[in-house]
């Protein structure tokens, strides 16, 4: 079987821009060596959520496991930071793989743009008027007007981000399952979503977009004025993150679950 752990010599460290981050990436980077990350067996990523999302999209086609240690504000995805063992933790770390959902949008000039989310893709109205939605699911219309603030589509990964803040449910990181959430729903005023097998295509289709104008954006990369949204899990990338025994993400998401 090949051995999965990393070289001691050939771990990478990227750093967000606070101050906490950057120092302690000057203070292991001396302590363990750095090399550059093509060359690294694993990526150790300082930060919080924002910069492991960033840490995640970069390395997306590499293979390189990355161990986020946090440095941040919230940091769900990251392990604690602390400055001993750092081989040994890496080494004894629990595997998560992950997948990422691919955007595609056309917005009302017939441009399409492409793009990878880790956590979800969100639409969201631009104005001050409600957003008219139609849903497509597995190719089959499955809600035909939905007037919102918005909707948003999140993997098991990002569930207990910006979809937990939107009332959606928590899904633990192995169910072959993605969450449709509305944001704000006026009509149908009692509908909270869907559970949708993460095999299937998910169309939304603005309606009235240039008077209704909308947004779509993947994690960090929005479209404006979008008037169709195509989003499927992409199962040909895969990512994995390195957590430490007892804090894996699936623990995590459990444990978000009963408040802890």
């Amino acid at each position: 079987m090949q051995d999965l752990r990393p070289d001691p010599n050939k771990i990478a460290f990227v750093a967000s821009t606070a101050r906490d981050a950057e120092e302690a990436l000057e203070r292991l980077s001396l302590r363990y060596g750095a090399v550059e990350p093509d060359d690294a067996d694993v990526v150790v990523a300082l930060g919080g959520d924002g910069l492991m999302l960033q840490t995640l999209h970069r390395f997306i086609d590499t293979g390189k496991p990355i161990y986020g240690m946090n440095r941040g504000s919230v940091g769900f995805l990251m392990n604690e930071f602390a400055e001993d063992a750092l081989v040994e933790r890496i080494w004894n770390a629990e595997r998560s793989v992950i997948h990422p959902l691919a955007m595609t949008t056309v917005d009302i000039h017939g441009e399409k743009s492409f793009a990878l989310a880790i956590n979800e893709v969100s639409l969201l109205r631009q104005s001050f008027q409600a957003a008219k939605l139609r849903i497509l699911v597995d190719n089959h219309e499955r809600m035909g007007e939905l007037t919102c603030d918005g909707l948003l589509v999140a993997t098991p990964a990002g569930s207990t981000a910006y979809n937990l803040s939107a009332n959606g449910p928590i899904l633990p990181l192995n169910t072959p399952l993605l969450a449709l959430t509305p944001i704000s729903p006026f009509r149908p005023r009692r509908w909270r979503g869907a559970l949708l097998p993460d095999r299937v295509p998910v169309r939304i289709e603005v309606l009235e977009a240039p008077k209704r104008p909308v947004s779509a954006t993947a994690d960090h990369f929005e479209v404006r004025d979008v008037a169709q949204v195509d989003i499927v899990m992409d199962r040909t990338r895969s990512m994995v993150l390195l957590h430490d025994p007892g804090h894996s993400l699936d623990e995590r998401i459990l444990r978000e679950q009963f408040g802890e």
